[in-house]
């Protein structure tokens, strides 16, 4: 009997949870924020979930102290880096997009897609802007990314050293549109050790260093002051390490931004996806979205600027799947 109760519970739950699918207003007319930005700077940390929110992190404090940060952002359906990353530059959801972590080290991408990245739609409306992405995992660059469309591509094994590669990219006089930044060495820290580990907290730590270095670089360049910021994962990991699943540690991760139209101290609303980075950048741009495209806009990220709706009926497996995926995540006995 008890069970039966929690499943009515979390079925109301999650009825409550869609509903304002419904009711959030459309950002329909464009505020100020809307190409207020001339660069979009995207530093994505791999396996990183929330863990910016438990673990000591002075460059992330620092950065986000007049900024908008969510530690509690859904991911896929699927917690892998593949499905995720995908989403994060597609703003489509799995279902759609359909690249996880083999098909993105196999199959190569270009512009004839049907669900482009932000690198993609980008380049269609700023021919000339020069558009960039560093990764650790070259899986983004090979399968994620379209190969035809110019996006400087560089890819290092190593962390440290692709943090002096970034720095000296921008110390070179680059002023990207479009920056993208994969680190990985949280991820191996999760699959080695675990999520409560002493080295995943000082993996993560290690990776705010590389935050502040790349900060630093854009800010004595004078890249931030037109420059939206934003640091994201993909997927978090479980308490005895590995991920992919459903559980709390698993899909629930962080979106940060800071940048001079951004809310200090906004929280993003509560219906905000991974994919929704693909938006945030398009819309700091002035850039339109596909027709194709699910990710919105969230609430309580820019001034004076509205959340978008999430259609239920523009990608209805994903709300499906997406749905019954949150119950077995709230009832996961490992949080």
């Amino acid at each position: 009997m008890k069970k039966i109760f929690s499943w009515i519970l979390v079925m109301l739950i999650a009825l409550g949870c869609t509903v304002p699918c419904f009711a959030l207003a459309p950002s329909s007319q464009a505020s100020a924020s809307f190409g207020a930005y001339k660069h979009v700077f995207i530093i994505g940390v791999d396996g990183a979930g929330g863990a910016f929110r438990t673990v000591d992190t002075p460059n992330f404090d620092r950065i986000f102290a007049d900024g908008a940060v969510k530690y509690d952002v859904r991911t896929e359906v699927l917690s892998d880096s593949g499905p995720n990353w995908a989403s994060i530059l597609t703003g489509v959801s799995y279902f759609k997009h359909r690249i996880h972590n083999g098909s993105s080290g196999e199959v190569q991408r270009d512009s004839s897609t049907k669900y482009p990245t932000i690198f993609g739609i980008a380049r269609k409306a700023m021919p000339d802007a020069e558009l960039a992405s560093f990764v650790n995992w070259n899986n983004v660059n090979f399968g994620m990314i379209e190969t035809d469309i110019g996006v400087t591509e560089h890819q290092n094994g190593d962390d440290n050293a692709l943090t002096d590669d970034i720095c000296a990219y921008f110390d070179a006089g680059n002023r990207p549109a479009i920056f993208f930044v994969q680190i990985d060495l949280v991820d191996a820290a999760g699959h080695a050790h675990g999520s409560d580990s002493a080295e995943y907290r000082d993996a993560i730590r290690t990776a705010d260093g590389y935050i502040g270095r790349i900060h630093d670089a854009l800010s004595r360049n004078g890249l931030l002051d037109d420059g939206l910021f934003i640091v994201t994962a993909d997927h978090g990991h479980k308490i005895e390490g590995g991920h992919g699943r459903f559980s709390m540690r698993e899909q629930l991760t962080t979106i940060a931004a800071a940048g001079k139209t951004v809310v200090p101290g906004g929280k993003m609303d509560k219906l905000t996806r991974d994919r929704d980075i693909a938006a945030i950048a398009l819309y700091a741009l002035g850039l339109d979205k596909t027709d194709r495209m699910t990710a919105r806009l969230p609430g309580d990220l820019f001034e004076n600027t509205p959340g978008e709706r999430r259609s239920v009926l523009r990608d209805p497996l994903d709300w499906l799947f997406s749905s019954f995926m949150w119950i077995v995540t709230l009832l996961t006995v490992q949080r």
